[in-house]
């Protein structure tokens, strides 16, 4: 079976975010290329009680391919690297794009603020879709283009279901709460990741900190990009991918 690249997209999103390379990624890497949503994400259903790391991996294993090359954005790199773990069969490389192995800092790592996710699940619990909003305009912030990009993410994210509330509150948790420093020191497969100098939500210098828990991680960040470097600067994102595949 020929390999196939697998699609994860982060919090608040779906697939569709990547509709504007799919073909393309098809095209010059010439392997078939799957965009997954998330439960709860996409209209995809939750059909687990629980909405934990394990459960989401556990839904998204039954659909990934052996072998296959998992690219994992934010949220997505996170359960991609959770599969990677748990699954090393179904990941034969893991491609993580603006992630991070434990979002929020502390004393000796690199992420969010803790108060920061916080504030978010303050201000979900009051208007859902206000906040989705206000977190694609911190994705692109420090972006040169970035009253662009909010306008790409925004019409691609309404052609689907809106995200179910459980699968939003939940996501959060899992950014605030989630650390795979050991997880990720054990991986077996490659694994790269593309960062943006200029991303408020994942420090680029957590990638030479992910390079001394894991000293396989290879990595590239982009001088002018944010959070989506594959809206914001699909041609050198495309090109990586080329370079490592």
């Amino acid at each position: 079976m020929q390999r196939e690249i697998v699609l994860l997209h982060g919090w608040g999103m779906n697939k569709e975010v990547w509709q504007l390379i799919e073909t393309e990624l098809e095209n010059v890497l010439g392997l078939s290329v799957k965009a997954l949503n998330l439960p709860g994400f996409g209209g995809e259903p939750i059909n687990s009680e629980a909405y934990e790391l394990d459960t989401i991996v556990q839904t998204l294993a039954n659909k990934v391919n052996e072998n296959s090359i998992v690219v994992g954005w934010s949220l997505g790199g996170l359960v991609a690297t959770k599969l990677a773990a748990a699954h090393p069969d179904k990941v034969a490389h893991l491609i993580l794009v603006s992630s991070n192995i434990q979002f929020c800092e502390d004393d000796t790592w690199p992420g969010i603020k803790s108060q920061v996710l916080a504030q978010f699940k303050v201000q979900l619990a009051k208007d859902s879709k206000k906040t989705i909003e206000r977190f694609l305009a911190i994705q692109a912030m420090g972006s040169e283009h970035a009253k662009g990009d909010i306008k790409q993410l925004k019409s691609l994210l309404f052609q689907a279901p809106e995200p179910q509330e459980m699968a939003l509150s939940a996501g959060l948790d899992i950014l605030q709460n989630t650390n795979l420093k050991s997880e990720f020191e054990t991986l077996h497969c490659p694994v790269n990741g593309i960062f943006g100098r200029l991303d408020a939500l994942v420090p680029p210098t957590v990638a030479a900190e992910m390079a001394k828990v894991n000293p396989q991680f290879r990595y590239e960040i982009l001088p002018k990009a944010s959070h989506a470097p594959f809206i914001s600067h699909r041609n050198e994102f495309i090109n990586y991918l080329k370079s490592i595949l």
